[in-house]
């Protein structure tokens, strides 16, 4: 088999690239390692800024989005018992689109069928070959047969332990890496949100987070110990914790309900900065990961494959490579702003390890001081709504 770009990796990173770049009439051929059954199934974040949003535009995937989801212009943040409310629109004129990373996957797979995009799922990448050659090629095992895709340039899009990073020698790996000492416990259940815009509560007993895919389906968080395990926490156990983080006007809102899916996942801050090794180009969790109190893990995948498509567009239309060869230095200046915000915002509404000192402990202190002073500094809710709502690409 022949291509011009292999995508490895069907999720709304792989399929986003590969939709934007057949629209430019570009051959590309995606290889997913698991069933487009089992990658439909995955729950993952649901806050949109306006990038990606444009970028579903571009796609010709949007109009799902416009129908089903939900413009927010603002959230709120609890502490200290109260709620104060972050007003987006009235700091940056802007706010965030809030619907569900399945609901995107699914409308790209979709979209790559009506266009008859080429996508092979239970491909298992096995080796990439050539990638400093001018025709790479991705062996993979497919149906019990060994397959070679020849390609021009490979593109990973296969998040964390996928098989692109790995095919950079290990001595030539440039990575950064924070691991956070607690993970989320997130249950989604059919009931109706808590409130209309997302709730970030900071409390002595740990973050939460409450969240919402549509109108009657919920999503809430839960910061946990790394130590506990889902079969720990009942449904009522959650709903019992969840109460008691929020402030009693917030959660007297709150409506229960058997959850529909639970799971328990470590936060961790990760940048690999060979975001190119020879004609291999990583996007999205491949090369990044943020802890996701920033809400920037989609968002920022979606920043990179608006620079590598605009680039590879650039290429194969213009016969110029300034945007290939200046996409390691243009995305990482945006995966370091959305790493900083990301692990700021962690740092500032989680329950840290003491620092204690004379006067008690000192880093719930720093973060009391760091809240108050957001909400008395006109500057510092613009900063905060700024990089929430994105900045530009």
């Amino acid at each position: 088999m022949r291509t011009k770009v292999a995508i490895i990796g069907g999720g709304p990173s792989g399929l986003i690239l590969s939709q934007l770049l057949d629209l430019q009439g570009i051959d590309n051929v995606v290889l997913e390692r698991k069933t487009q059954e089992y990658v439909l199934k995955r729950i993952r974040a649901g806050v949109l800024e306006q990038g990606l949003v444009d970028l579903l535009h571009t796609a010709e995937v949007a109009e799902p989005m416009l129908k089903n989801g939900a413009m927010h212009d603002g959230f709120q943040i609890c502490y200290n018992g109260r709620s104060a409310r972050i007003d987006l629109k009235g700091l940056v004129g802007a706010g965030v689109m809030v619907y569900g990373q399945t609901e995107i996957t699914r409308d790209l797979y979709a979209a790559r069928k009506a266009m008859g995009g080429v996508i092979l799922e239970e491909a298992e990448v096995t080796n990439i070959e050539g990638i400093h050659t001018k025709q790479p090629k991705v062996h993979f095992s497919r149906g019990g047969e060994n397959h070679q895709l020849a390609c021009d340039f490979v593109v990973g899009c296969d998040g964390f332990h996928g098989a692109s990073r790995q095919a950079i020698p290990a001595g030539d790996l440039k990575t950064f890496e924070k691991v956070y000492p607690f993970g989320w416990l997130g249950i989604l259940s059919e009931t109706p949100p808590i409130s209309h815009e997302l709730i970030y509560a900071s409390h002595d007993r740990g973050f939460a987070l409450c969240s919402m895919r549509h109108s009657n389906l919920s999503r809430y968080y839960l910061q946990v110990p790394l130590s506990d395990r889902v079969e720990d926490w009942s449904d009522d156990k959650f709903w019992h914790e969840l109460r008691l983080r929020l402030p009693t006007e917030v959660a007297k809102n709150l409506v229960t309900g058997p959850s529909i899916e639970k799971s328990i996942a470590p936060l961790r801050s990760f940048v690999c900065e060979n975001m190119r090794y020879g004609n291999l180009f990583l996007a999205g969790d491949a090369a990044h990961i943020v802890p996701p109190t920033g809400a920037k893990g989609l968002n920022l995948a979606a920043s990179d494959i608006h620079y590598l498509s605009n680039a590879l567009i650039q290429y194969y239309h213009d016969g110029d490579e300034s945007g290939l060869d200046g996409y390691l230095e243009t995305a990482l200046k945006r995966v370091w702003k959305a790493e900083r915000f990301s692990w700021w915002m962690t740092s500032l509404l989680h329950k840290l390890p003491s620092g204690a000192g004379e006067n008690g402990d000192f880093t719930h202190r720093m973060q009391t001081a760091e809240l108050d002073y957001i909400f008395n500094s006109p500057a510092a809710l613009k900063s905060l709504a700024e990089n929430y709502v994105g900045l530009p690409y």
